[in-house]
């Protein structure tokens, strides 16, 4: 099987590697904690206690498993190469929305650090495939159910 390039911030990869000592150290040894005090219920074939710290012990073990792999595999941005001429990751975009007559803001970033809250967009959307490599001024089509929706682009900024 193939890995794929996880593509980070600095920022995302800390995060990353915070949640995955978390998931390794805190999170394992509560779980552990839950086993020893459901096995102390005894019988364990009608034991719910037990049962459920066992599959919560199996769903952290992956999710400390896709968390190594991404960061094994990831590459960090450098914030020194990024530039403002043309659309690339790391990058926080103003446009202008054709359609609707009203200013967006995205930053463009990699699948992992998606966040609509903050208009973190990953580089692998719609949106985002449109943006990368475009420059100031141009206006670019993106894609939707309802049809082709029109931007232009207004500023780029690291």
């Amino acid at each position: 099987m193939e890995e794929k390039e996880v593509i980070l911030t600095q920022e995302g990869f800390d995060n990353l590697e915070k949640e995955l000592e978390y998931l390794r150290t805190e999170k394992r040894a509560e779980i552990a904690e839950r086993i020893k005090v459901a096995l102390g219920f005894g019988d364990l074939s009608e034991n719910s206690e037990y049962d459920e710290a066992k599959n919560a012990q199996a769903e952290n073990e992956v999710k400390i498993a896709e968390l190594e792999n991404k960061v094994r595999y990831a590459k960090i941005i450098d914030e020194s190469e990024i530039d403002t001429k043309v659309i690339q990751i790391g990058n926080t975009v103003k446009l202008h929305d054709i359609e609707f007559d009203e200013d967006v803001e995205y930053t463009i970033v990699g699948s992992t650090e998606v966040d609509l809250l903050e208009n973190k967009i990953s580089n692998e959307s719609p949106m985002g495939k449109a943006l990368l490599g475009a420059k100031r001024g141009q206006t670019i089509g993106v894609e939707t159910p309802d049809g082709i929706a029109e931007y232009k682009i207004k500023s780029i900024k690291k």
